[in-house]
C-alpha cells in the first residue's frame, strides 16, 4: 500500500520519506501527485492539526494520507511556541528569524530545557484514523549553531548530544528526533492496518 505524505515542507519530506523507507513503509508527497490545496491548521493540538492535514490530503488523493504536526516547547515560556512554532512571531518569518525570536524571548533565561513534539496522523479513505506521538527533549542554545536541518534545529541540543540538531549527520538525526521517534511508533500500526 502507497501512502501520501500530506506535507508541502520540503525537509519534513525528505525526513519521513527515508524514515519511512526504513521501516518498510512506501510513500508519495503529495507535491507529486500535483495536490495544491490550502489546509487551515486551525486545531488547539498537535493531534487537531495533524488530522486536519491527513484528512483533507486522504480526501484529495483517494489514498491513506500521513500528516505530523509538531514543534518545539521551551519550558521557561510555558510551552511556547508549541502548537504555533511555524508561526512564532509571526507569519511573514524565516526559520533563523523565528530561531531569533526565540533567543531574544529566552535572552537571560538560565533555564533552558525544552523539547520537540510530532504528532503523526494517517488517515485512511475509509474513515478509519491512527496516529502516534514522539518526543526528543532537549534544551535551547544560546545561540544557532548549524546549518542543516530546519525549523529550530540550530537552538536545540537534544540529551546525551552535544551539538544541535542543525550539525547532526541527517541519519544522526533521523535515529533521535521526535519525528522519527512519532514515526517508528506509527509503523507497526501502517503495517498492521495495511
Amino acid at each position: 500500500m502507497i501512502f501520501v505524505l500530506a506535507t508541502s515542507n520540503s525537509g519534513k519530506i525528505r525526513e519521513m520519506r527515508k524514515i519511512l523507507s526504513e521501516l518498510g513503509v512506501d510513500v508519495i508527497s503529495r507535491n507529486e501527485l500535483g495536490i495544491d490545496i490550502e489546509i487551515e491548521e486551525s486545531g488547539s493540538t498537535f493531534l487537531e492539526n495533524a488530522m486536519l492535514k491527513a484528512e483533507a490530503i486522504c480526501k484529495a488523493s483517494g489514498l491513506p494520507a500521513i500528516a505530523d504536526d509538531s514543534g518545539l516547547l521551551a519550558d521557561a515560556l510555558g510551552g511556547e511556541p508549541g502548537v504555533y512554532s511555524s508561526s512564532y512571531g509571526g507569519e511573514h518569518l524565516s526559520d533563523s528569524e523565528r530561531c531569533e525570536f526565540l533567543l531574544k524571548n529566552m535572552k537571560n533565561v538560565e533555564q533552558r530545557g525544552a523539547k520537540f513534539v510530532c504528532t503523526i496522523v494517517c488517515a485512511y479513505p475509509d474513515g478509519s484514523v491512527i496516529s502516534a506521538q514522539g518526543e526528543c527533549c532537549g534544551i535551547i542554545t544560546d545561540s544557532p549553531r548549524g546549518t542543516g536541518g530546519f525549523g529550530y534545529d540550530p537552538v536545540f541540543i537534544a540529551h546525551g548530544m552535544d551539538k544541535t540538531m542543525a550539525e547532526l549527520l541527517p541519519e544522526e538525526k533521523n535515529a533521535l528526533s521526535h519525528r522519527a521517534a512519532a514515526l517508528r511508533n506509527l509503523a507497526p500500526k501502517l503495517v498492521v492496518r495495511s
